[in-house]
């Protein structure tokens, strides 16, 4: 009772506080973090040609030399609406993107910000899964959200990656890159702003809208590497879909829910149920998250099938 009526003062105090720093600029709200520090908030919903792909939170950071962008979009088109949002908190230029994994909305946009001679900085892992899944995921981006939305789109990845935690300096901000393992997808990582006390967690983090357990995702894994991000103690936490929160709603909405699934799944399997047995769990705690109708079902049968042979 204690956690969800935390959980409720938690979101009420953040829609306060929303309501006093963000605005919205276009398909995107744009929410300040810190001094030059920003999320920009996209819809919780699937990919849609009014999104331009952008169902995910992206972020930006200016500096003197110019804007470090988190995540580069799920097209060409989302990445002008990033460059579109960012324009109206600095005017001057991205100048290096990070993509936090291989999810299309964190790395497709990558080709509109490479022809402006942007660099790209990604974990190698990420790299491998971006190129292993790029045919499919411009498959299914083309069916979403359409293919004049979708024109123009490459497949363009990083040629700066990191295997271990990097640390790099662009206009005098500290920026640490770290690799959280095998969590939504291959090649997982936080970006750290020590300086600043903002975690980018990426897909590492849902709030407001359920996660899915892919059939690539390691939910053990992603557990792991949400305590990397705990680790870090962040005063703020940008995760790679809804609205910036602090650690405890990270935990609320993600951590909470993964170990849920996990210890109920256990369960049923150590009773000898199948996979029909695991999609009928209860998850009524989690049923306030958006998409929990589509993804909660589904999500127990992929734990299920991780979990029947570890």
């Amino acid at each position: 009772m204690l956690v969800a009526i935390t959980h409720r003062l938690t979101a009420a105090a953040g829609v306060m506080w929303l309501s006093l720093t963000s605005a919205v600029a276009g398909p995107l709200e744009v929410q300040k973090i810190a001094d030059d520090v920003y999320a920009l908030v996209g819809d919780l919903g699937q990919r849609s040609a009014e999104n331009r792909g952008n169902n995910a939170t992206f972020g930006a950071v200016v500096t003197p030399e110019g804007v470090v962008l988190v995540d580069s979009g799920g097209s060409r088109a989302g990445a002008e609406a990033i460059e579109t949002a960012i324009r109206t908190v600095s005017d001057k230029p991205v100048v290096a993107v990070i993509n936090t994994g291989g999810q299309d909305h964190r790395w497709l946009g990558n080709g509109y910000f490479r022809a402006k001679g942007v660099r790209l900085i990604a974990s190698a892992k990420a790299v491998e899964d971006q190129k292993a899944r790029s045919d499919m995921q411009f498959q299914m981006m083309t069916a979403l959200i359409g293919a004049d939305r979708f024109a123009g789109t490459q497949a363009i990845t990083a040629t700066e990656t990191f295997d271990v935690r990097k640390e790099i300096t662009i206009g005098g901000m500290r920026f640490a890159l770290i690799p959280a393992g095998h969590a939504h997808t291959a090649g997982d990582s936080i970006v750290w702003l020590p300086e600043k006390h903002v975690a980018f967690a990426g897909d590492i983090v849902f709030t407001e809208r359920m996660l899915g357990v892919l059939d690539i995702s390691r939910s053990k894994d992603w557990i792991t590497a949400f305590d990397i991000l705990v680790a870090l103690k962040p005063v703020h936490v940008v995760p790679g879909h809804g609205h910036p929160t602090i650690l405890a709603g990270a935990r609320a909405d993600t951590y909470d829910y993964l170990l849920h699934l996990r210890r109920e799944v256990r369960k049923v399997i150590d009773a000898g149920g199948d996979m029909n047995a695991a999609a009928a769990i209860g998850q009524s705690a989690f049923l306030r998250l958006t998409g929990s109708d589509q993804l909660a079902r589904r999500n127990a049968m992929r734990v299920f099938e991780e979990m029947e042979f570890e």
